[in-house]
């Protein structure tokens, strides 16, 4: 997907040498990455959120609170992209990383990942 500077510079409402800064810059605000997730329908966010459910301590994930919610049906959204999905299915098909493995170290439950074995097992 081509975009003209033109187009860019009037969709972030300023001149052609701030969208250059922008290139050059090592990071950027919120606010201005969520502009670019708008202009090129790519989310950036996605990449740091996977990363965040992969590897956060075991102490963060296994910590359960029983509050009146608990008591409630909680219906989750699928946290695991597709992307999330080949990784872990590439790294079984090459041999990296047998199936204990990959529940012990990305806290993947065990029928999930049984069910995307035998969904995606030509991956």
């Amino acid at each position: 997907m081509k975009f003209s500077l033109e187009r860019i510079c009037d969709f972030f409402s300023c001149e052609e040498p701030e969208i250059e800064k922008m290139y050059q810059m090592d990071s950027l605000e919120s606010d201005t990455l969520l502009k670019w997730c708008k202009l090129l329908k790519y989310d950036f966010f996605r990449l740091y959120t996977q990363h965040l459910i992969l590897y956060s301590p075991p102490a963060s994930r296994d910590k359960h609170i029983n509050t009146k919610s608990d008591i409630l049906p909680t219906f989750r959204k699928n946290v695991y992209t597709k992307e999330l999905i080949s990784f872990v299915m590439e790294q079984l098909n090459n041999g990296v990383m047998d199936t204990e493995q990959i529940i012990e170290e990305y806290r993947i439950p065990k029928t999930t990942l049984f069910k995307w074995l035998s969904k995606y097992k030509n991956f």
